[in-house]
């Protein structure tokens, strides 16, 4: 066969291959992508995060002092919040992290502790994990985060972080956030919007979600636990 002729065949194939996923992200860029609206910050918008936090419990969130969770049935969690440490757990490893001191975390493969590059590519991966899996648990906890931003925006409460991301949430007439729309780095589309409608009370009657949708995806959380 010509050089030629594989040349064709691979460039058809890669377009046969690249060009629906293109037309599909496109279609959802221009349905979905919305510029970051802008809002009104002081006592309005504060007044609006702490009905929210109120209607979540958060004096219980507070005294809880151990949680546990699976994100997706991928990774558990073990998160002692009093020490600000946590168990990391994905298929046979395990890292503890001290969320004070980077220099204590730990790694272990099948229970046996590690230690050199093998203990710093699994606690990058941990931390990765714990940041991202953490915030799909407890986002509505960290509104009053240190250098948070909070705007008003109609009957909606919009969060900006330090980072830059910023996410709006959308509160039922109780303050029970139903969904958010995101506006972060990591993702391409702006605007995108993520559901929180799926609460479980904890023994200490913390409420936490079990379930997010994203478009038409869905995000599992499960064996939630509060306890003292």
């Amino acid at each position: 066969m010509k050089p030629k002729k594989i040349l064709k065949i691979i460039l058809g194939t890669v377009i046969f291959l690249t060009l629906p996923s293109l037309l599909f992200f496109g279609f959802l860029y221009f349905k979905y992508n919305e510029d970051l609206p802008q809002g009104t910050e002081g006592k309005q918008a504060d007044a609006v995060a702490t009905k929210m936090l109120i209607a979540l419990n958060y004096e219980a969130f507070v005294s809880t002092e151990v949680f546990e969770w699976t994100y997706k049935k991928r990774r558990h969690y073990k998160w002692e919040k009093s020490k600000n440490n946590c168990d990391v757990y994905w298929k046979q490893y395990k890292v503890n992290l001290d969320l004070k001191d980077e220099n204590n975390h730990q790694a272990y493969v099948h229970s046996f502790q590690v230690d050199g590059d093998l203990a710093e590519k699994l606690i990058k991966k941990a931390l990765k994990y714990y940041k991202n899996d953490s915030f799909w648990v407890f986002a509505p906890y960290r509104i009053f985060n240190q250098n948070t931003k909070r705007e008003l925006i109609g009957n909606d409460l919009l969060v900006t972080y330090s980072n830059g991301n910023s996410y709006l949430w959308q509160l039922d007439d109780n303050g029970m956030p139903n969904s958010f729309k995101m506006w972060t780095s990591e993702l391409p589309i702006k605007g995108l919007e993520a559901s929180w409608t799926d609460w479980a009370n904890t023994e200490t009657g913390v409420y936490l979600p079990t379930f997010h949708k994203i478009l038409f995806f869905g995000m599992e959380i499960s064996d939630i636990k509060g306890t003292d």
